[in-house]
């Protein structure tokens, strides 16, 4: 689950003390009050979506009155934010952080996550911040520390030093730093989180650290664990995931447009990597199960046809437990209310995929279908490219 950076920032409360003072609000009357509540003659407005690239899409403004910010709250307010990172029809804009303004003399990052590779957590640390990192590591690697970590030891100190010397910090300064980079390191583990990126991580003109701005990922398998996290969990109409959760389904959202519908979670993610290696781009990750049932596959079918962004979708079922005739039906019983507005390729071997086929052909509906997953692959493609 991916968090709003109002909800990381109260996590990392009680972790560290670098966080400048801020407030949320949902509605526009409460503009003035929260700009009044800051102290400060101006303060830094940020639009509160689950996307990079807010600033430069006009999602970030720094208002000097509570009249400014009361109009500016206004407009964004319920408004579609779009960014490179977003699709064409933007995410909506559905609360706004106010923060104080903070004087900076230089910005690092700082983040931690999951190695996939070497199953474990890194510290990823650079004396440059604001930037696109992924960049900066590809350009000039010597700028970015990556350092491995033992999860179940904890971040040691002299890995926090050391990170702190690199981003070219020292004295006070590399001191408060590590200190710093400890604490974060508690609340990444302890709350289960997947991605805990600061950026920035600012040195102030007063002489000290300042979290300016804070992105975070929490590990949906642990939900169990954290009543505090199922309590800001999205609801089921906020997010296709949460919505698929409800119903049992694995669904992940990608950045894509060609929406995938699988039975097994080794099909799943063998479709997804077939769609890219092929040149196009998978739209979500969609597991209906290996036993899945009429029903179970009717929820699922809708859910994904929920996504604006497909331009295709890819049905790709290997009958076993569940046959090839359950998916067909549910696919049927799905568009009896919703039109079929963009092309969709079906792949179905297995039991009774001859029967599945049957009863799609006589629906009269313009399915295509291949036997091959290559072939099937390349027509999700090309349809996805000519709907575009």
């Amino acid at each position: 689950m991916r968090l709003y950076e109002h909800q990381a920032r109260e996590i990392l409360q009680g972790y560290v003390t670098c966080i400048p003072k801020s407030s949320t609000i949902f509605k526009p009357e409460e503009a003035e009050e929260a700009f009044l509540k800051l102290g400060q003659p101006r303060a830094v407005i940020k639009a509160q979506v689950l996307t990079g690239g807010r600033g430069k899409a006009g999602g970030v403004k720094i208002v000097n009155s509570p009249a400014e910010a009361k109009d500016f709250a206004k407009r964004l307010l319920g408004s579609r934010l779009v960014t490179p990172q977003t699709t064409p029809e933007g995410e909506e804009v559905k609360a706004l952080l106010f923060q104080e303004v903070i004087s900076i003399q230089r910005e690092l990052y700082l983040a931690f996550l999951i190695d996939r590779q070497r199953a474990c957590s890194l510290l990823v640390g650079c004396g440059e911040g604001g930037v696109e990192i992924e960049e900066l590591a590809r350009k000039a690697p010597e700028k970015v520390l990556k350092d491995p970590w033992d999860s179940l030891q904890g971040l040691l100190p002299f890995q926090a030093r050391r990170t702190a010397y690199f981003m070219g910090l020292s004295g006070s300064y590399l001191k408060e730093a590590a200190s710093l980079i400890l604490g974060l390191s508690r609340a990444f583990i302890e709350k289960e989180l997947t991605l805990l990126e600061i950026n920035p991580l600012a040195v102030t003109s007063e002489g000290s650290l300042s979290i300016l701005d804070v992105k975070a990922n929490f590990d949906d398998n642990a939900f169990f664990r954290h009543q505090e996290m199922v309590a800001i969990r999205p609801r089921a109409e906020e997010s296709l995931e949460a919505l698929a959760s409800s119903f049992g389904l694995s669904y992940v959202g990608l950045e894509g447009n060609i929406g995938c519908l699988v039975n097994g979670a080794g099909l799943a993610m063998a479709t997804n990597d077939i769609i890219r290696v092929c040149g196009g781009k998978p739209a979500n990750f969609l597991d209906v199960g290996g036993d899945a049932s009429t029903e179970r596959v009717t929820q699922a079918f809708s859910i994904l046809l929920r996504d604006p962004r497909l331009r295709a979708v890819l049905v790709n079922i290997f009958g076993g437990i569940t046959r090839c005739d359950t998916i067909a039906k549910a696919i049927l019983e799905v568009l009896k209310d919703t039109p079929l507005r963009i092309p969709m390729i079906l792949r179905m071997e297995g039991t009774n995929a001859l029967e599945a086929r049957k009863m799609l052909e006589g629906s009269g509906l313009p399915f295509r279908f291949s036997r091959e997953m290559k072939e099937a692959t390349l027509l999700a493609i090309e349809a996805a490219e000519i709907k575009e």
